[in-house]
């Protein structure tokens, strides 16, 4: 519980007990809930978008849900993304990028970059849960967004170094490494929503979005390892919120063709 408390302290705005210290070693270990951070987040947005749709259009209820996501982690991600955008789109070396995303400021490329992400999640959320005829699955399709798109930055956690020798990344806490166990662990977490959402709809054509999940966690794995020799805390937050894009557009895009 305490290192549950731990990851729900780093990674969201929602209150903890007060006896939980900040300590980088619990952060560490706290990494096997990263996935179950993405249940409640996840739940969260999945809630306010029901709760909104008895007050609201749908459309207002899909941007109410976005926003509690947001509040719910403090644009944690989302300022991640941007900071990778700034730093890959204003940078010519490794330095240079590293020293652009630690900035607080916000650039040009940045600005767009998380605009676009925002209008693409937004589009298709709207998509998926104004078509979706059943509540629970419409709920587990947001859910199962927010636990495997932290799974798959684990997965980066596990397969790369640290970049940041200095430990500089604007304050921002950072999980370095896990281990074998808890990795296979935080993956069983990341996938009970999936698996609800294939055994409740009987669709096991869900289960092959992970691919293209994968593929854009791969580009991004790639694009750190060439240019920083490593992750940053700004890139496990970029990696979070593509793949999280990428899930959302697997489903519309699967409506779609069945139509």
């Amino acid at each position: 519980m305490r290192l549950f408390f731990t990851a729900l302290m780093f990674y969201t705005r929602l209150p903890v007990p007060k006896n939980i210290d900040h300590s980088e070693d619990l952060l560490n270990r706290s990494t096997v809930f990263f996935p179950i951070i993405g249940w409640i987040v996840g739940g969260i947005a999945a809630g306010t978008y029901w709760l909104g749709t008895v007050l609201f259009p749908p459309e207002m209820a899909v941007l109410f849900s976005l926003i509690a996501s947001i509040w719910a982690t403090g644009a944690f991600h989302e300022d991640g993304f941007a900071d990778v955008c700034d730093g890959f789109g204003g940078g010519w070396s490794s330095g240079q990028i590293l020293t652009i995303m630690k900035d607080s400021r916000l650039g040009t490329y940045g600005f767009v970059g998380l605009a676009l992400l925002l209008a693409v999640k937004y589009m298709a959320l709207e998509n998926i849960l104004e078509t979706e005829r059943y509540w629970y699955a419409g709920t587990l399709m947001y859910i199962s967004g927010h636990s495997l798109s932290r799974f798959m930055a684990i997965t980066v956690i596990r397969a790369l170094p640290y970049a940041r020798e200095d430990a500089e990344s604007k304050a921002k806490p950072i999980s370095k490494g896990i281990e074998t166990g808890p990795f296979w662990i935080s993956f069983l977490l990341a996938i009970v929503p999936l698996v609800a959402l294939i055994y409740l709809t009987e669709l096991w054509i869900y289960a092959t979005f992970l691919l293209p999940m994968w593929l854009g966690r791969t580009y991004l794995k790639r694009l750190y390892q060439r240019w920083l020799g490593g992750y940053t805390g700004d890139g496990l937050g970029a990696i979070q919120q593509l793949t999280e894009v990428i899930w959302y557009l697997s489903l519309v895009s699967i409506k779609w063709i069945s139509l």
